[in-house]
């Protein structure tokens, strides 16, 4: 009789704690994510052949030949562009973008590319590295995977979408979405 009844208990103790709403690591996980310090932006980036993008090593012929949106495939190109507050080239710089892309499909629209924007913002300073997938007609996410100053221990992505295609130079929106985790914010 004794053994029934402590298993009763035990059974009757488990289920109370089952019902008790649980606020360890979870619920404080959740309430951290709600509370991160995030910025999101946009600027533009402008690319001009032969003056701030250029080819490097050639890529396999027979397939697309170099326009605006187009390389060959294996083709290593170079960019070191602007980035202004609007569309238009001659608004206010704020940033550069520099970095690499190698066209990696035959049609010679993706590439796989590695870019490190140095950003001079009103309160924020230092630069985001991002790497992935773009696409060059199509808007591409590009992963976080670095930052310096302000942007140390950045989070998140940037988005590359295309403005303007045709002449000389080309036009992206860059949208930034960033997230620092919270052993990253600087006590003022």
């Amino acid at each position: 009789m004794a053994y029934a009844l402590q298993n009763y208990a035990l059974n009757i103790f488990l289920l109370a704690l089952a019902l008790i709403p649980f606020e360890g690591a979870c619920g404080s996980h959740h309430h951290q994510l709600q509370h991160l310090k995030s910025l999101h932006f946009s600027l533009f980036q402008h690319e001009t052949i032969n003056r701030t993008g250029y080819v490097i090593v050639n890529g396999v012929q027979g397939g697309p030949g170099i326009t605006e949106t187009t390389t060959p495939f294996g083709t290593l190109f170079v960019f070191q562009d602007p980035l202004t507050v609007t569309a238009n080239r001659s608004s206010k710089l704020v940033g550069i973008a520099e970095g690499t892309s190698i066209t990696s499909s035959l049609d010679g629209l993706r590439s796989i590319s590695i870019a490190k924007l140095t950003l001079r913002l009103k309160n924020h300073r230092g630069s985001v590295s991002i790497v992935g997938g773009t696409h060059n007609v199509k808007p591409s996410d590009h992963p976080i995977v670095g930052g310096t100053e302000d942007f140390l221990f950045v989070q998140g992505y940037v988005t590359s979408s295309p403005v303007d295609l045709k002449g000389v130079t080309v036009t992206y929106k860059i949208e930034f979405h960033l997230y620092w985790p919270p052993y990253a914010t600087h006590a003022s």
